[in-house]
């Protein structure tokens, strides 16, 4: 084993403990080649595509990126921000704002935030978490809702990139949330709070990103806890069994994937007399292409051409106050333990003499004699 970059220990130095959250991740620019950089890394990952190598890479290079390329990065275009992708702009505020939150003078506590596919990668934030002196590291995927498909290739990305670690960080790492009370409760009032400015719909739609069927059969939880944290919003917010649905939105292939399909459910109710439409992705942390573009944009348009008027998208939590607020009791409570979350002040200065000490005895002890 080669163990790269600097040394994983500078003697002397202060210990910190980091705190990372991961989300899907975003091309570096609208453009084309930098869709297909982003494609050709996501596409590839055998978490996502469950198919062997050999009959999946020459499908996948030969067909699906020349096309996908183009016509993805059209639509990245027509959700691009002055700062760049909501996805990347919302998860740096969040992870900014949690920063604010948990940190303080006393302890030296740090919050970043990373890729899975593209930048910054998993592997580069960790080299800085390195630099810095982290020895303990509480992973947080982006994702509300395990799926293997998401939060195990995380997983895998963060034990890839410490596999060149010399000496290894602790690790804790936060498989779902989706049965977090104060989650739970920041959705269901993000949802009162659309209502009071917007005015509330006929029915509520859940939408969760859809994985292949084939998967939830073979063991994938994934659809059993979006079908739970959903029943759990619509009874924070008083709605009976005909008041809401849920389905399974962003297929791609002819694959069967998890069903009611978004698209098709929303042609449904129009056509049943559905006359206002209010659609809430509680499985995406903030808003990103799938949310803004293809709910807001692409199934607002299937539902007025079905027949209804308005399908009002409510927004994610993105890096809002609630979404802090709502993440902090998750995070406190995986890092119960370590002193940079304990309540009680952060002894640096008893901390930094110590490691002084233990610095000083090492020089003795590779001094000659």
């Amino acid at each position: 084993m080669t163990y790269l970059g600097r040394p994983d220990y500078r003697h002397g130095s202060t210990e910190r403990a980091a705190v990372l959250l991961v989300n899907l991740g975003t091309p570096d620019a609208p453009t084309p080649g930098a869709v297909r950089r982003y494609l050709r890394e996501f596409l590839s990952d055998p978490r996502v595509i469950e198919l062997p190598r050999l009959l999946w890479l020459p499908l996948l290079y030969g067909v699906i990126l020349p096309l996908r390329s183009r016509r993805s990065a059209k639509a990245y275009h027509e959700v691009w921000t002055e700062q760049g992708s909501p996805l990347m702009v919302h998860t740096r505020n969040l992870a900014e704002g949690l920063q604010r939150a948990l940190a303080t003078d006393e302890r030296p506590l740090t919050v970043r935030m990373a890729m899975r596919y593209g930048n910054p990668s998993i592997a580069s934030v960790l080299d800085e978490l390195r630099a810095e002196g982290v020895r303990r590291l509480l992973v947080l995927p982006m994702y509300p809702q395990f799926s293997a498909t998401t939060t195990a290739s995380v997983f895998d990305a963060v034990v890839d990139a410490l596999k060149r670690w010399r000496w290894t960080p602790e690790l804790r790492f936060i498989t779902d949330y989706h049965r977090e009370p104060a989650w739970l409760d920041a959705v269901a009032n993000s949802v009162r709070a659309h209502w009071n400015t917007h005015g509330r719909g006929e029915r509520l739609l859940f939408s969760f990103h859809g994985i292949p069927k084939r998967y939830f059969r073979s063991g994938d939880p994934y659809h059993c806890l979006c079908h739970h944290g959903a029943r759990e919003v619509a009874s924070r917010l008083g709605l009976g069994p005909q008041e809401w649905t849920l389905s399974f939105q962003s297929r791609v292939g002819r694959e069967e994937w998890l069903k009611p399909y978004t698209d098709e459910t929303v042609r449904t109710l129009a056509k049943e007399g559905v006359r206002r439409l209010d659609v809430v992705c509680p499985g995406f942390a903030v808003d990103c292409l799938e949310t803004v573009e293809e709910i807001a944009g692409e199934n607002a348009e299937y539902f007025r051409e079905a027949g209804g008027e308005t399908l009002s998208y409510i927004p994610a939590l993105n890096d809002s106050p609630a979404h802090v607020q709502a993440l902090l009791p998750l995070l406190l409570r995986h890092g119960s333990g370590w002193a940079e979350f304990d309540p009680a002040p952060w002894p640096v200065a008893a901390q930094q003499a110590e490691e002084a000490e233990r610095a000083a005895r090492f020089e003795r002890f590779q001094a000659p004699e």
